[in-house]
């Protein structure tokens, strides 16, 4: 049973960083699509940043420049460092994981598995 498991989340003020974090367990196959979602209510749920095995990686518009998405194979762990946050940035992160090659524009319910999220607020 695969299993995500995300952390790092909290509190900043607009300008701040933070470093989200996405454990997997379980995981049966070597090469795997990875992404970080943005989960706010009410909203489209939009893929932010999406990193594959091979590690060709791909960013949404409003986070290009700004957040850099990392994946460290050996521990099964895949990264999301946040800089220049803004207001906007606000939401649930939530990270999703699937054998297949997907990308950027593939929605939440494409991906096989996915984590219970962790929340960023960030303070003007």
């Amino acid at each position: 049973q695969v299993q995500l498991v995300e952390s790092g989340g909290g509190s900043v003020q607009a300008g701040g960083s933070l470093r989200l974090s996405c454990l997997a367990s379980g995981l049966l196959y070597s090469r795997y699509s990875w992404a970080w979602f943005r989960l706010a209510p009410g909203q489209e749920r939009e893929a932010i940043a999406i990193i594959h095995s091979d590690g060709y990686t791909s960013y949404a518009d409003s986070v290009k420049g700004r957040f850099t998405i990392s994946i460290d194979n050996a521990e099964n762990t895949l990264y999301l460092q946040m800089n220049s946050l803004k207001p906007a940035d606000t939401d649930m992160y939530v990270c999703a994981i699937d054998s297949r090659y997907l990308l950027i524009h593939a929605g939440l319910d494409a991906y096989a598995y996915r984590g219970q999220g962790t929340q960023v607020t960030v303070s003007s």
